[in-house]
């Protein structure tokens, strides 16, 4: 079984609508209920930012800071980690475009926030994703990439290095520059990474379908995952016939996409398809409340893939996970949280929909920037 990763303290300062707040904790699961707007997804949000990227919300970092406080925000956790006790601090110096997030683990500062996946694997399902299957190609390939990034840290430097790489080439072809060693070099760059970042795709997805292929049932239906709109006619074969496959594609389309004004070849482009697959239906077509159950299936296998393959199981915020379930779903999905042998930090606005955690779980009370036991 997975060993657990548990958060003992979590503190933020101008975190949000929290001047101050400060949970102690053990390492049950957390409950937060309170009204709508009370905060309680505010802290899901300050444990989302122990991982790299901007947390569940993508939140430009100076708009997370109090409004009205002078400076920046901080949040700060102790934990059980996969390198043992550690504490975290992260937070933001300075005001507007000015604002860096800062990192200290241990009290000692960071080179990059990177760093974090030695300590901890953080994992969401928030309300904002339940369009995914519906909304725009781009929400599932970001979702895709943190499913990757759990497993793999370089995932998200080689997708930053890509992005630049390739707006380099966009600005280029715009001006009309077509010197052929300047773009040759910088196509070349983008191949390599671009193969990379597919590879990385496609391993993730092989990974949940091998495992998805051996698990038990459970009330929630399984998902069956591909990856369109970049190569799909080659999806394995050796990294270097791939790199120059895909380089002479950037090669030969050169006067097209200075046309187009941007790259239209590359894994930017690649789309993260789902079907539902007891009903063998697209999930974009599916029930809202069917789509919601499929998502939920997907995020308890990648969680059940990360423990699997790091040896620990990875802390799970899951907002306003527990509406429009009934009361059976709801039981089999809290001890399949449970199963999974990690902490998991849930809202609500109802503390009684959360009744079948019993003893497994700590309960809290969010009210207008305030918690309590």
């Amino acid at each position: 079984m997975a060993q657990k990763i548990s958060l003992s303290q979590l503190k933020l300062t101008n975190f949000r609508n929290y001047t101050e707040a400060s949970l102690t904790l053990d390492e049950r699961h957390v409950v937060l209920t309170g009204e709508n707007g009370a905060g309680k997804t505010n802290l899901m949000e300050a444990v989302s930012f122990l991982s790299p990227g901007r947390g569940l919300r993508r939140a430009v970092l100076a708009d997370v800071t109090r409004v009205g406080a002078e400076g920046g925000f901080s949040v700060f956790a102790r934990l059980e980690g996969m390198e043992g006790e550690v504490s975290l601090g992260t937070g933001i110096d300075g005001e507007g475009e000015t604002s860096v997030r800062r990192l200290r683990i241990n009290g000692t500062p960071a080179k990059s926030t990177e760093e974090l996946s030695d300590h901890l694997s953080v994992l969401w399902l928030t309300p904002a994703m339940d369009g995914l299957f519906t909304g725009p190609s781009a929400d599932r390939r970001r979702f895709l990439d943190r499913l990757v990034l759990s497993i793999d840290p370089s995932h998200g430097r080689r997708a930053g290095d890509f992005e630049r790489t390739m707006r380099n080439r966009n600005r280029l072809l715009s001006e009309g520059r077509y010197d052929p060693s300047w773009l040759s070099a910088i196509e070349a760059q983008m191949a390599g990474l671009g193969i990379a970042m597919a590879a990385a795709r496609q391993e993730m997805l092989g990974l949940l379908r091998t495992l998805s292929a051996t698990s038990e049932e459970t009330p929630f239906p399984s998902p069956v995952l591909a990856l369109e709109g970049f190569l799909d006619d080659v999806p394995e074969g050796p990294a270097a016939d791939l790199e120059d496959r895909y380089l002479a594609m950037l090669r030969e389309s050169r006067g097209r996409d200075a046309a187009a004004g941007r790259t239209l070849d590359g894994p930017h482009r690649s789309d993260l398809q789902v079907r539902h697959r007891e009903k063998d239906m697209d999930a974009a077509r599916c029930s809202t409340g069917e789509q919601k159950a499929l998502l939920i299936g997907l995020i308890l296998a990648h969680a059940r893939l990360t423990a699997n393959m790091t040896g620990f199981a990875p802390v799970l915020l899951l907002d306003e996970i527990a509406a429009h379930l009934d009361e059976g779903r709801r039981r089999a999905l809290f001890d399949l949280i449970h199963d999974l042998g990690g902490q998991s930090f849930m809202t609500g606005t109802d503390r009684s929909m959360f009744s079948a955690l019993a003893e497994r779980a700590q309960f809290f009370t969010v009210d207008g920037g305030s918690v309590r036991p």
